[in-house]
């Protein structure tokens, strides 16, 4: 029995006619009554009424449609992903990172990505949070890695988790040897900071006014290894998220921050309400498979 077969079958009873489904399919009639006729002698049972007026099922004709619409459904399906399969054999996938990020767990994420499929490509940009949003918001960017909550309620997101902010400090500071640092007792200090692209640049300010005091800023950069060395040369001080600043060196130190405790929730968002591709998709699927666990 053919798929094809039962294709015609499910035609002719739709028509109610021979003639009628032949026209439809671009066939002859007695080429359609050939098909089904061996479909009857297949199935060791008449399938059909044939009369004058109308041509109408049989009882085993129902029960045979019935079963020939779900298996006709299930091919369907079984074609479109085998076709997602094949789809998915190549692409490309554009995603923006903030700098401020330790990038090596994703590196991971994408490296295993590429081994399961080895001709999908990427393009990773590295810029600040606001930036990535407005890339994603306008199609310049498939996926990003953005600080939460974000500016819009276009994205869908994956939580990547949730982390304090630490305070750096040169290795000779006078705060070096606290365990903890309240957010007021910083208001005379210079401040190195990451600019107004990152989203982390508001929250940092934001904590600042509540803990009553306007940060003394003084440089503004995209670049973490500049802040790093600036802090290190006792030009200022940072506030860096915990996972950033355990790949820090031994020139400068990290001191937990008690009031207010600033959270770094990090997520990876991509458009909503967007018709997107099977290599997208499965890029999702398999991100949050491996990063639930990191």
């Amino acid at each position: 029995m053919e798929m094809k077969h039962l294709r015609y079958f499910i035609e002719v009873t739709r028509a109610g006619s021979f003639t009628h489904a032949a026209e439809k399919l671009y066939m002859t009639q007695p080429a359609i009554s050939r098909i089904i006729k061996s479909l009857e002698d297949e199935l060791e049972t008449s399938l059909f009424i044939r009369s004058r007026k109308k041509l109408s099922l049989t009882d085993a004709g129902k029960i045979f449609y019935e079963h020939a619409q779900v298996m006709e459904k299930q091919f369907q399906a079984l074609h479109i992903e085998l076709e997602s399969l094949s789809v998915l054999k190549k692409g490309h996938i554009r995603i923006g990172l903030p700098s401020i990020i330790d990038s090596v767990f994703f590196s991971k994420l994408i490296a295993s990505f590429h081994k399961e499929y080895p001709d999908i490509t990427f393009q990773l940009i590295e810029d600040g949070s606001k930036v990535i949003e407005e890339k994603v918001m306008n199609d310049l960017l498939d996926f990003g890695v953005v600080f939460l909550p974000t500016r819009h309620n276009f994205f869908d997101y994956y939580s990547l988790g949730e982390e304090d902010l630490k305070l750096i400090v040169p290795a000779d500071h006078d705060l070096v040897n606290r365990q903890e640092v309240a957010i007021a007792e910083l208001k005379d200090e210079d401040f190195i900071m990451f600019n107004k692209d990152f989203a982390l640049h508001d929250r940092i300010y934001s904590a600042c006014r509540k803990s009553g005091f306007e940060p003394r800023i003084i440089s503004e950069t995209s670049q973490m290894d500049f802040i790093e060395e600036m802090v290190a040369s006792s030009l200022g001080i940072t506030l860096l998220p915990e996972s950033t600043s355990k790949g820090l060196t031994s020139d400068v130190r990290e001191i937990n921050l008690s009031y207010p405790a600033i959270k770094w929730h990090l997520a990876m968002i991509w458009k909503k309400k967007q018709d997107l591709s099977p290599v997208k998709l499965e890029f999702i699927r398999f991100a949050k498979e491996n990063l639930k666990n990191t």
